[in-house]
């Protein structure tokens, strides 16, 4: 007896889902192969959730105030709107929406985390005055920082991945 032939338009298994990014499939295995979008996922939710924990904390004769990195003007701002872009990156490259092969999608991340680098840096060595009094920097402000440097690395893992 011999096996049926199916047409080539036709898949032996029509219940199987297809795979919106073939070239993964062939990736998909172990090892370090795809732990540069895998950082960059965790890093770019980091970096957004860091937005919204304390980066100064401090008291003054009375109960310890925290502020958020939402609140400590327009970089604050711009940290959470750049792990939104990563996130966005992200979330685009699973719906298929590929980048133009002249601007590599580990540039865009390398790019994107030394802003943010920057921002949260500027943020680190140069606290506003109207926050004062404040006895020390915040959890949250380390948070971004390592959640930054972490967007970079996963450009530059990505970048060796596409090598």
């Amino acid at each position: 007896m011999q096996a049926p032939e199916f047409p080539p338009e036709r898949s032996p298994n029509p219940g199987r889902r297809r795979l919106l990014r073939p070239d993964l499939a062939a990736r998909a295995g172990g090892g370090y192969w795809l732990l540069g979008e895998r950082l960059a996922r965790w890093a770019g939710l980091v970096l957004t959730l860091s937005a919204f924990m304390s980066w100064y904390a401090g008291s003054d004769d009375g109960p310890t105030i925290a502020v958020i990195g939402w609140h400590v003007g327009v970089l604050g701002k711009l940290v959470f709107a750049v792990g939104l872009a990563v996130l966005a990156l992200w979330g685009l490259r699973e719906a298929g929406f590929e980048l133009p092969a002249a601007v590599p999608e580990s540039l865009v991340l390398i790019a994107l985390g030394s802003l943010a680098t920057t921002f949260v840096l500027i943020r680190l060595l140069s606290v506003p005055d109207e926050f004062f009094p404040y006895t020390g920097r915040g959890v949250g402000i380390w948070i971004s920082l390592l959640a930054s440097v972490a967007v970079i690395v996963a450009g530059l893992l990505e970048a060796s991945e596409e090598l």
